[in-house]
């Protein structure tokens, strides 16, 4: 017989504090049937190691472990198994089971802080996994599908955002910059970067250069805006959004900007009438949870008209 497979199931019985009679109830045995397990004389069937397992809250590989361990509960055991593995499968069977404690209201201090640290492990696997990506796509053509080329580099600036590393993605992309003088895009993340990072002076005059070269892209003509409006530039932001308007954008950009600066100025009705034509003009297109959203803007800046 196992010895270590009946030492096993008496050590884990006695960490859930169950005496045999108990066990053998929920398993469906006789209490002698637990002994004899227990004592190696007997082994169970095969079919019920399942239950067994589940019982003590441990894997079916635990039963014949030399010096297993006997643990809480199964979300706490199914933790060390990703632990080892840091495979998202188990990340989500032992999730999963942390989960069913959390609805029985039974976590204690020990569940919580491994329920903590096993989302730790989890976003520390989304985040390379996320950097991975990001940088596969920017080093995909950018003519080949330049809309979802334009996202991609936009996503990874804000994951560098993400992970307090803006100096290095501003550094990167002053140097794609200055590599790539006549490329209207490195100019367009580079200024996306500057923006978000608040360095709205700097952002300013690399804006003016950029418009210069690129007086046909509106997309600067965007960024351009959004840098005049938080220096207070109100104005001149405007006339840059409407220049945007002017060339095309790509999704009623620069209607949105100015409902969100008139909104910003108090200016209500402005705004009001920047959504209606947003939302007549998504609905026209087949956009109707865009326009939806539209008139639910609009109408939150009539209510504050009429107050």
């Amino acid at each position: 017989m196992n010895s270590v497979f009946s030492e096993n199931l008496k050590k884990f019985r006695l960490k859930k504090s169950y005496t045999q009679e108990q066990a053998a109830d929920i398993l469906g045995v006789r209490s002698h049937t637990v002994s004899r397990w227990e004592c190696g004389t007997t082994l169970p069937d095969v079919l019920l190691l399942p239950e067994i397992a589940k019982l003590y809250e441990v894997t079916i590989d635990d039963l014949y472990k030399k010096n297993s361990v006997g643990y809480e509960n199964f979300a706490q055991r199914l933790a060390t198994v990703y632990e080892a593995s840091r495979d998202p499968e188990d990340f989500m069977r032992c999730r999963n089971e942390f989960q069913k404690l959390m609805k029985q209201g039974e976590l204690s201090t020990a569940d919580k802080w491994q329920y903590g640290w096993i989302h730790m492990y989890m976003m520390n696997f989304c985040r390379d996994e996320a950097v991975m990506w990001y940088d596969k796509a920017v080093n995909d053509d950018p003519n080949a599908d330049p809309q979802n080329y334009n996202i991609a580099n936009m996503q990874r600036i804000w994951m560098f955002f993400l992970l307090k590393k803006e100096e290095e993605i501003i550094s990167e992309l002053k140097a794609k910059t200055e590599s790539e003088p006549e490329n209207p895009r490195a100019a367009d993340y580079l200024l996306v970067a500057l923006i978000w990072a608040e360095k709205y002076d700097e952002a300013y005059g690399l804006f003016k250069k950029a418009v210069k070269k690129f007086p046909d892209d509106w997309r600067i003509y965007i960024h351009g805006g959004d840098i005049c409006k938080n220096l207070k530039r109100y104005d001149e932001a405007l006339n840059y959004y409407d220049k945007a308007g002017e060339i095309g954008t790509y999704f009623c950009d620069e209607m949105d900007c100015k409902a969100g600066l008139y909104q910003e100025l108090g200016e209500y009705e402005k705004a009001y009438e920047e959504y209606i034509k947003m939302a007549e003009i998504y609905r026209s297109r087949g956009y109707d949870v865009e326009a939806d959203m539209m008139e639910k803007y609009a109408k939150e800046c009539e209510d504050k008209i009429s107050i």
